[in-house]
């Protein structure tokens, strides 16, 4: 048996032992973020420096030039190892800098809903309620599909298929709920926790 002040010091003894840090274990991971930039130069940079930044070691990037999102941006998937604790990190200052962020791991959006807005959609900024839909940290727009049979001028409709948190559904609905009030404009949502 050796006795810690004839020799090591005791953090280094700490250090080896599992249990010391409260049995966490401090070796990265692979992790992967699912981006939605702008198509404009410097997007990917911008969108990279937050990962390296934080601790981020990339490992890959897929970059899909020539298919865009609905909303018209370029989806980005980014591969990179980090502890849980900067993983967490990582994706809040993406979040800070203003990036889209569509997907953080395996399971960050794991429900769909399909609701549809009425109203002035136009006048009252569509991309701006998106946006705002989407700083929600329960849902991501997957889709939208906008109809304006009158002109931009009168009332539209969009159809908006969002991505949710597992079970975060209602939390998602009631953040497009809230935009939609603000702004005049009416939702058909599904009935979420309603069984078949």
């Amino acid at each position: 048996m050796s006795d810690t002040r004839d020799g090591a010091p005791e953090e280094a003894a700490d250090a080896a032992d599992p249990a010391a840090d409260g049995g966490h274990d401090p070796a990265p991971s692979t992790h992967t973020v699912r981006l939605e930039l702008v198509d404009e130069p410097g997007q990917l940079l911008a969108a990279l420096q937050p990962i390296a930044n934080n601790g981020g070691n990339l490992l890959s990037i897929y970059h899909e030039r020539g298919n865009k999102t609905p909303r018209g941006r370029i989806p980005v998937e980014v591969d990179f190892e980090a502890t849980t604790e900067r993983f967490e990190g990582i994706v809040e200052a993406l979040r800070e800098e203003g990036i889209t962020v569509m997907q953080a791991g395996t399971e960050r959006y794991a429900e769909e809903i399909t609701l549809v807005l009425f109203g002035h959609l136009i006048d009252t900024d569509l991309s701006d309620t998106l946006s705002r839909i989407e700083a929600s940290a329960s849902a991501s727009v997957a889709d939208v599909s906008l109809a304006a049979p009158q002109g931009t001028e009168e009332v539209s409709s969009a159809r908006l298929r969002l991505e949710a948190r597992s079970g975060e559904t209602s939390e998602a609905i009631a953040a497009v709920r809230e935009v939609a009030e603000e702004k005049e404009l009416r939702v058909v949502a599904p009935l979420a926790g309603v069984e078949a």
